[in-house]
């Protein structure tokens, strides 16, 4: 099965030689999955022909807002329509997970209540999961079909569904603790609350469930369809 990636984002530019860029994390996470890949860094104006170049698609995670005026978003959110309509399945994390929210008419903003560093927890399908979080932004209002499979006290529409055919997520199952550790020194200093920051690095060596969820997105594009 292919997957089209589509990047929105660049890792830092002193980590990319060390962790690869973030259509390399995600070949990385999924691999053995049997997938193939191809990257479309929309970001850089370069977009697929049509959603039919691929039989999946993924959208990565940026350090830009969904709703920044980007002349690469509008034609970003006409693309997830019409993969919608067509019915293929789409995965979008972080910034993927919020633009396609807003694609089909959600709402998405910078949260009041602050930012989501690091090792955290949330409740996915009745089940408590740790994934590495990096955001400020959240969803706030639902997309009409949208369902709400996870979340937290923090960040209540932290997984969603829409029917069989999109699945997002707002943490990074494919970011590991070494790159975390990366943003907090590269990204996150006069950015990010200092304590915040070095409570993140306090849970550096702590568990997370990145394989459980990589298989989740492995099982969820490999699903039959009508």
């Amino acid at each position: 099965m292919k997957i089209g990636i589509l990047q929105t984002g660049h890792s830092p530019q002193e980590m990319k030689h060390s962790h690869g860029n973030y259509d390399e994390m995600f070949y990385k996470l999924l691999e053995g999955q049997g997938f193939s890949f191809e990257n479309f860094p929309v970001l850089d104006g370069i977009f697929p022909d049509s959603a039919d170049q691929a039989e999946g698609w993924l959208i990565t995670g940026s350090k830009f807002g969904v709703y920044e005026e980007h002349g690469w978003i509008p034609p970003l959110e006409d693309l997830i329509r019409q993969i919608h309509a067509r019915g293929l399945p789409m995965v979008g994390v972080c910034f993927g997970h919020q633009i396609i929210a807003q694609a089909l008419g959600g709402k998405v903003e910078k949260f009041a209540g602050g930012w989501a560093i690091g090792r955290t927890e949330y409740d996915i399908d009745g089940k408590a999961l740790a994934l590495n979080a990096w955001h400020q932004d959240q969803v706030v209002d639902l997309p009409e079909g949208a369902r709400v499979l996870g979340g937290n006290a923090f960040c209540k529409n932290a997984v969603l569904a829409y029917g069989n055919t999109i699945w997002t997520i707002q943490p990074h199952p494919e970011f590991d603790a070494a790159f975390i550790d990366g943003l907090i020194k590269h990204r996150g200093r006069g950015v990010v609350p200092d304590q915040q920051l070095d409570d993140a690095s306090s849970q550096l060596d702590a568990p997370t469930h990145n394989a459980e969820i990589a298989n989740q997105i492995a099982a969820f594009f490999k699903e039959e369809r009508a």
